[in-house]
């Protein structure tokens, strides 16, 4: 294994730190091209959400430096970044990844967002050729082993959610939903999620806005909703209630002259804000207005954290899933790093029986097709006899940490040479003109 991750969550890092990393939808293509352009990458994609900023790379020597890829691609100094750092590798990297996937290390234990952000991140880097060969074998097995948790565990099997948190907060604000009116702004699928869910306890109305105003189009429609033109959110955003931002602007688009604004056009009936983006859509200022209710993503999470006790048994089973997943994703690239050695083996001992039976057949004189096919099987039965127990010994150290000791060790006796060296050197004579 060669697999490195670094990352931030909402565990390791404020709310502060994850905005100035996070990376907006149009530019993470660009990002995972600079990534594996980094020294020591081979493969590399970007989980970005608004929970976690996460680098997973396939690396050349089995470490690179990914603290300094974020470093120069965020203009951040170590002192501002690395104490919220974590870092994994190999086994530590896959087990990481699993629950992520696995919805383990999200905000709200076994919601469902998660997976879905990772098959869009894996897709992304996929479509420009930062996932190839390793890590698409790791995102594959991750996707499956995320199924599996879902499906033998009850731990995605409660309603709780960062959108159920959202209307608990709601009803405790307004008493009751009933006849409110709701304001998406920015046609995410977090913010439709708490949309709909809102829209279930009663909610009357439903606005839309969204830079792409044919998007917004789209999602009114699902509400029988309306949809607003976003240079005209301000003129209109005091007319509901309940107000979900989830944007990708770089800077927060409510002030708090924006509160002042709709609460005075509102006669100071209070206006509850749900903010779900990273960076942050409502400036903390606003939240001090009276009647202005703001919560971020980090304030979802301190609401959330009640309903941890309930899941935490699940989740127990789910974590012995995991590890097992783990110890057979090891094995299974243990067996095929040793596949290369075993065709390498065959072809070599191969190539010497021939050039034997080549060597003898002039002596040997005319043979008859009953003495050629004995020939050929007692060569053969030999060359199996041979290779048995190197074989054997590969597939069984495998399963093993010794596994790359016993590659080195067949590959020295035999006198096996790496098919990347033969067919570079094979290529240098070519070009020097010099015979194989």
């Amino acid at each position: 294994m060669r697999y490195q991750l670094i990352g931030v969550n909402h565990k390791s890092a404020p709310l502060e730190v994850r905005e100035r990393l996070a990376i907006p939808e149009s530019r993470l293509p660009d990002t995972c091209r600079d990534l594996t352009a980094h020294p020591g990458i081979e493969e590399g994609m970007i989980i970005s959400t608004c929970n976690r900023v996460e680098l997973v790379t396939h690396t050349t020597n089995g470490s690179a430096d990914l603290r300094g890829f974020l470093h120069d691609h965020f203009n951040l100094t170590a002192t501002e970044l690395d104490a919220h750092l974590y870092e994994f590798h190999d086994k530590d990297a896959v087990r990481h990844l699993f629950r992520v996937a696995s919805s383990l290390d999200s905000m709200v234990v076994g919601e469902a967002q998660i997976l879905g952000q990772v098959k869009e991140a894996y897709a992304t880097a996929r479509a420009v050729g930062s996932v190839r060969g390793q890590l698409d074998q790791l995102f594959t097995r991750a996707f499956a082993v995320a199924k599996r948790v879902r499906t033998e565990t009850a731990v995605g099997s409660s309603s709780v959610s960062i959108a159920s948190v959202a209307v608990e907060l709601a009803k405790k604000i307004f008493g009751t939903l009933q006849d409110k009116n709701v304001f998406l702004i920015g046609a995410g699928k977090m913010s439709e999620l708490a949309a709909r869910h809102l829209m279930a306890h009663g909610c009357a109305s439903i606005f839309v806005a969204n830079r792409t105003y044919d998007r917004a189009i789209g999602l009114a429609q699902k509400f029988n909703g309306q949809a607003i033109q976003f240079d005209d959110l301000y003129d209109n955003c005091d007319r509901a209630d309940i107000v979900i931002t989830s944007t990708g602007a770089p800077h927060a688009i409510f002030r708090r002259e924006h509160g002042e604004q709709f609460l005075s056009r509102r006669k100071n009936r209070p206006m509850f804000f749900i903010d779900i983006a990273v960076p942050r859509d409502v400036s903390p200022e606003m939240a001090k207005l009276d009647g202005i209710f703001a919560y971020d993503i980090d304030d979802l999470q301190q609401a959330a954290s009640s309903h941890a006790a309930d899941r935490r048994k699940e989740a127990e089973i789910a974590e012995s899933i995991i590890a097992s997943e783990v110890e057979r994703f090891e094995a299974r690239l243990n067996t095929l790093d040793v596949v290369p050695t075993i065709v390498s083996l065959q072809d070599h001992l191969e190539t010497i029986r021939q050039a034997e039976i080549d060597r003898v057949r002039g002596r040997m004189g005319p043979l008859t097709p009953d003495q050629e096919m004995a020939v050929e099987a007692l060569t053969r039965g030999i060359i199996n006899k041979v290779m048995h127990t190197p074989i054997t010994t590969l597939k069984t150290a495998a399963r093993d940490a010794e596994a790359t000791t016993v590659i080195d060790v067949v590959r020295r006796l035999f006198n096996l040479r790496d098919r990347k060296t033969e067919s570079s050197e094979a290529n240098q004579k070519k070009e020097a003109g010099t015979p194989n």
